[in-house]
């Protein structure tokens, strides 16, 4: 029986469905409302809620499969990965739950059950590990294995947490022995292949506070997980988890692209290891992007940054100069894209996001790997080993190095890196910025003095409130009450005036110190502690922002549906002139696309649909569907929701709105940009904002129709100019044309093409000819204008009777396929074939000379 991935996987929920278990979908890999995580890193993290006593589920019983990264904090596998073949960033955490329900004697029976009778996994090859005081679940196993197969550990092997603080408890863990002779129970725990871990069962009865002390959970729970890249190995009979069919076809990619083949028979070969850390690491980046979180500088954006780059460095190692790691998407999707949906959801986004990314960092890294190489070379020159901090921070700062991709270049070179000397400088850096966030620091500065004071905000339901003031400290007051919007969620202060004592003071900023709201006057307050006070909301810049705030919901799910789901904000601010948002988005944005996100946004606008607030739960809040969360933002228990049609626009959000879309007006985009790889920028205007970007605009249009007219005057000088100055060339070469002149029964014959532009400068040449000609003269000038031929036939006075120029003229236009007349001295036409202009030229002296006779006739 072949126990392929997806096989294993089923069995295992079929299992625990059929004893009375829910079977759940898996939590995203980037978790929802949970400050003390980056990335999933455990089945448990969703249920973490109920293991405090916090919240509860309508069942007790769970199984899952859930998707797990593991790349920071207690539980980082990073540096592990590649070099071995069992350590991975990202995994599958098979698991089942108690909540309350079953305990120790259940949770390892159902273990049992599962690997000896339905995977049929030989029970003399399992070891059992426990925690040294847990008599309870020692003697348990004692019913299923023989005393010298169960291993007694200490904290850090089997007691299981999940982070600094938080649920905790002893657990047991079982291990499969690979040892030909069944003699690995001296490895158990040895960090070895030959004997690893397969299952973890936690006990969870503790919960870690932030002093480290340990508190009883009001009830117990089971918590299991194991790894399902492992016991697929165990189970298809391959040493390696990289051997099994959750790999091989990635691998076999990776060759089919590097032209090398994967050395299975060293873990120790470089080419193995850099297609390990290939194959690891596209899986952890593909799902994190498709449950919605992208590279970047800070955060988990950061984590998968380092990892793109770690699998990049890796794929050079293999030959590869150009972005590979996008290539292997379709492979993992073909994989894992049945289980998880949402990888084929999300594919075309994931490869792009990933190609973007290795070409940004592909231009910095041969720059950066050229420093790193001069440094080396100094190193050695110096007989030192060690790379200094500055270098290693100077490739973070300016290249975008992670630490660890200096440390692995080092090693490869037999070097180590001043890791003290760089932590150093990277602290220098946070505190220059904590002391540039220090200036003009409010909260230091004033709240000594408002320790207890509170304000109530009431600026949802009014813009003029009377309160009393309770603090005055120069330029600030802090009032009972206030309608005042204190700057939050991208959203300014308010402005606005306070009427104190007979006397009117300008707000000029909010801010919040404590739980107290400081208003900031223009000018120092006189002391009326007290007092009562008129706070007065300036109504016309409220209004501006409510509208602009109301709009940048509409343009945050416009931007998801036209360019799609990847798309989250970065940032915002919503002004009273402009709103501004940043998005994560991986290409430039085309301007049909730009279009239709104005549209859809003025769509809605024209729907007039009414903006909805409700003060809920936080946890009831999660539950609507499309709700936007900002895992940047804090929230509390109870959140306010902004709803505009619940099928378009459901956010968290505390700022304020208009009571009806229609009351925004107008919408119009004004700019995009990009501000950073990955994330871009718009900016727009509604409402008022909307008429004066169309004033600007129109004034605009007319300074720039002002500035084409001057433009057109200027040329037109210059054209007449010019034109005046090819004459005046023309006019010196008459001398030339004279020298040229043939001789014709007695008659000079003048026959030039000439570089002039249009037919009146050709005439006023023609003028100066005859004039120079004086008698017994003819010429024909000629000019190519684009592609028609000018003519331009003078004769002197005492010859017009005789050979009239109108004549003449009229003679060679109509071998030029065109026509022309004048008058006897001075007569012009036009042709249409440029090409034939030099033979007419030189037949000129043949036309005077055959003038008047049959020939002639016949000629022309």
């Amino acid at each position: 029986m072949q126990w392929t991935s997806h096989r294993v996987r089923q069995s295992f929920l079929e299992f625990f469905a059929e004893r009375g278990h829910r079977i759940v979908p898996s939590a995203p890999v980037v978790p929802y409302g949970d400050p003390t995580l980056l990335f999933t890193n455990a089945g448990m993290n969703q249920f973490k809620d109920v293991f405090l006593g916090l919240g509860t589920r309508d069942y007790k019983r769970a199984a899952d499969t859930q998707k797990c990264i593991r790349v920071s904090g207690k539980h980082n596998d990073l540096e592990e990965v590649g070099y071995d073949t069992y350590h991975h960033t990202f995994f599958e955490m098979l698991g089942n739950w108690s909540f309350g329900d079953y305990y120790k004697p259940e949770a390892i029976a159902y273990a049992w059950e599962l690997l000896t009778q339905v995977w049929k996994l030989p029970a003399e090859r399992l070891h059992a590990t426990v925690f040294r005081t847990d008599d309870e679940a020692y003697d348990i196993w004692c019913h299923y294995l023989p005393p010298e197969r169960i291993h007694r550990f200490d904290e850090k092997d089997n007691f299981w947490e999940m982070g600094e603080t938080g649920p905790c408890g002893p657990c047991t863990e079982i291990h499969y022995d690979r040892t030909p002779d069944l003699s690995g129970g001296r490895l158990v725990n040895a960090g070895t292949p030959q004997v690893i871990e397969i299952w973890n069962i936690v006990f969870i009865q503790y919960n870690r506070r932030l002093d480290g002390s340990l508190e009883e959970l009001p009830v117990k729970h089971v918590d299991t997980g194991m790894g399902l890249e492992r016991i697929c190995a165990v189970l298809q009979g391959v040493e390696s988890n990289y051997d099994t069919d959750l790999f091989i076809p990635l691998i076999r990619r990776i060759e089919e692209l590097s032209g090398r083949r994967y050395p299975r028979e060293d873990v120790r070969h470089p080419d193995g290891i850099a297609m390990r850390v290939m194959v690891d690491h596209i899986r952890a980046l593909s799902f994190a992007i498709a449950d919605g979180a992208l590279p970047g500088n800070t955060g988990r954006g950061y984590v998968l940054r380092r990892l793109l780059r770690r699998a990049e460095r890796f794929a050079r190692r293999l030959g590869f100069q150009e972005p590979v790691l996008w290539r292997l998407v379709p492979v993992l999707v073909d994989i894992m894209g049945e289980p998880f949906p949402e990888l084929r959801h999300h594919q075309r986004t994931i490869e792009q996001v990933i190609e973007a990314e290795e070409a940004n960092f592909l231009r910095t890294l041969d720059r950066g790997l050229q420093l790193f190489e001069e440094a080396v070379m100094q190193l050695q020159q110096q007989g030192e080993t060690v790379i200094p901090g500055e270098i290693a921070f100077q490739l973070y700062d300016t290249y975008g190095f992670p630490l660890d991709l200096t440390q692995l270049l080092a090693r490869e070179r037999g070097l180590t890196v001043d890791t003290d000397g760089f932590q150093h400088l990277m602290e220098r850096q946070r505190h220059r910025s904590r002391q540039a966030q220090k200036v003009h620091n409010l909260q230091a500065q004033l709240a000594p003095s408002l320790q207890g004071l509170r304000s109530e905000f009431t600026g949802y339901d009014e813009l003029e409130t009377e309160a009393v003031v309770l603090a005055v400290d120069g330029q600030h007051v802090v009032l009972d009450r206030t309608p005042f919007y204190v700057e939050s969620g991208g959203q300014v202060s308010d402005t606005g005036v306070l009427v104190l004592g007979g006397d009117t003071y300008v707000v000029e900023d909010v801010r919040r110190v404590g739980e107290a709201i400081v208003h900031v006057c223009s000018t120092d307050v006189e002391p009326a502690r007290g007092e009562r006070a008129l706070a007065r909301v300036d109504r016309h810049r409220r209004w501006a922002i409510m509208r602009n705030h109301s709009a940048t919901h509409l343009l945050h799910e416009a931007l998801r549906r036209v360019l799609g789901p990847h798309v989250q904000q970065a940032g915002s601010l919503v002004a009273p002139d402009y709103l501004r948002f940043d998005f994560s988005h991986f290409g430039k944005i085309e301007p049909a696309q730009l279009r239709d996100i104005e549209a859809l946004v003025n769509e809605k606008i024209r729907e007039a649909i009414p903006v909805q607030t409700r003060i809920m739960p936080l946890e009831q809040a999660r539950k609507i569907p499309n709700v936007k969360m900002f895992f940047a933002d804090k929230y509390g228990d109870i959140v306010r929701v902004v709803i505009i049609d619940e099928r378009f626009s459901v956010e968290l959000c505390g700022g304020t709105h208009v009571q009806n879309t229609s009351q925004i007006g107008m919408f119009v985009l004004t700019a995009e940009e990009s501000v950073a790889a990955g994330v871009r920028r718009v900016e727009a205007v509604t409402g008022e904002g909307v008429e004066r970007y169309v004033e600007q605009l129109r004034r605009r249009i007319e300074e720039e129709q002002r500035h084409a007219e001057r433009l057109a005057e200027q040329l037109h000088r210059l054209q007449q100019e010019l034109a005046y100055l090819r004459l005046e060339r023309e006019i010196a070469r008459i001398p030339d044309f004279l020298a040229r002149a043939q001789m014709v029964k007695g008659i000079r014959i003048v026959a030039e093409r000439v570089a002039l532009e249009d037919m009146e400068q050709l005439k006023a040449l023609g003028d100066r000819v005859r004039a120079a000609l004086g008698s017994r003269g003819i010429a024909v000038l000629a000019t190519v204008v684009g592609d028609k031929v000018q003519l331009v036939c003078v004769v002197t006075p005492d010859l017009t009777e005789q050979y009239p120029a109108s004549e003449l003229v009229a003679r060679l236009a109509r071998q030029l396929g065109g026509g022309g007349g004048g008058r006897a001295h001075l007569a012009t036409a036009g042709g249409r074939h440029p090409e034939k202009l030099p033979e007419l030229l030189q037949r000129v002296p043949e036309l005077v000379a055959h003038w008047g006779t049959e020939t002639v006739e016949a000629a022309s």
